[in-house]
Order: structure tokens, then sequence, then C-alpha cells
């Protein structure tokens, strides 16, 4: 990845911010910003700072290592070695489906803690989860 992009047609200006040194983003008629960041390669940080503000995550972010309220960081998908090319579904007509909301499937809220739940899942005779909506935010949410 070289360019990177967000949306924020309300913004008069928006840097990337990667390491110590931000770059200054262009914005175009639709109210994306863009800029041609040559070091955002697989594995760097980067977040978004818009009008002199705090630096942001990338609300399209793919992943999120420092979790969701910190920098951002770029995945080269195609670099991933898959493994399970030979697996195969069994017919849906036989799956038992738990819909799982991240943020709320366990206290803390995040991937890592549901991945540790996912075997209670198992036990119930869940086959599949899906994840609704695919998106990590704290799970102390406050409401009692």
């Amino acid at each position: 990845m070289s360019a990177l992009r967000v949306w924020a047609p309300g913004a008069q200006r928006v840097e990337v911010v990667m390491g110590a040194r931000p770059l200054a983003m262009i914005m175009d008629a639709g109210g994306y910003w863009e800029a041609d960041a040559p070091d955002a390669a697989a594995g760097a940080d980067y977040a978004f700072a818009v009008d002199g503000g705090e630096p942001l995550p990338d609300p399209r972010s793919r992943w999120q290592p420092h979790g969701v309220h910190r920098a951002s960081r770029v995945v080269d998908h195609g670099a991933f070695a898959w493994t399970d090319q030979r697996w195969r579904a069994g017919p849906l007509a036989a799956a038992v489906i738990y819909e799982v909301h991240v943020g709320t499937f366990t206290p803390i809220g995040t991937f890592e803690a549901a991945i540790e739940r996912l075997d209670h899942l198992v036990e119930l005779g869940v086959t599949h989860v899906e994840l609704m909506p695919v998106a990590e935010f704290p799970g102390d949410h406050g409401w009692g």
C-alpha cells in the first residue's frame, strides 16, 4: 500500500501520522482526503489527524493491533499463506448459526476475548459463527 485515503468532507486539513512526521493529505471533490505514503508498507502503523486534532484510527482499518482507539496497521492480504484450500463446509441446512456481536459477547469486547469462548459455542452445538457487525469496540459500555 502506498496511497492512504479517508472520507472527511467537513475537515479543513487532514494529515497521515506515521511515526514522528505527519504527511499532508489532499481532498478531492467527493470529500475524500488522499496521500501517497511510500512508508505505508505492511506492518506500518498509521492514523489520521483531522484539523490538528489527536491522531485517530482509520475508520476502514483492517487491523487495530493496539485497540480501537489507537493507530491502525497496514495489512498485505496477498501475503497471507492460506492452508485451508481443501476445507468444505457441511450442508447449510444442518448448520447451527450463532450471531455474535463482538463488543458485547465478552466483557472485554475484543476478537481475542471472543476466541477464548469459541469452545463453549462448540459445546452448545454451534457449527457457524456470524460476526455482527465486524468491528471491535470496548465492551465496558457502562450500562450497569
